[in-house]
């Protein structure tokens, strides 16, 4: 990286037992954040992570935990809703939450 007279070098270590090149290793370095990335945005966007005030001791880890696990919920139930709608269809519906998580 350069800016003006000024250049920068950054090392990045991975710890692996993969026998790769660099450019394989590159290539699954960049897919598995293309598999964070979503789960980040679906927890900031949909679950509200980000807007979260709860910063006392491990309350904000708790709630994370459990977005995770409603998320996890949202996804196995079978229907063609978003998560949004589906979140919000549990937030209204005592037999759909209920089947969200007995089923």
């Amino acid at each position: 990286c350069q800016q003006g007279e000024t250049k920068t070098v950054e090392t990045r270590y991975f710890i692996t037992s993969c026998k790769a090149n660099a450019k394989v290793f590159a290539g699954a370095v960049r897919g598995h954040w293309g598999i964070e990335n979503p789960l980040h945005w679906r927890l900031d966007v949909t679950m509200g992570d980000d807007t979260s005030r709860i910063k006392h001791d491990n309350g904000a880890g708790v709630l994370t935990t459990i977005r995770h696990i409603c998320m996890n919920l949202f996804e196995r139930e079978p229907s063609k809703l978003s998560m949004a709608k589906k979140k919000r269809k549990a937030s209204w519906s005592d037999s759909f939450r209920a089947n969200l998580i007995f089923s």
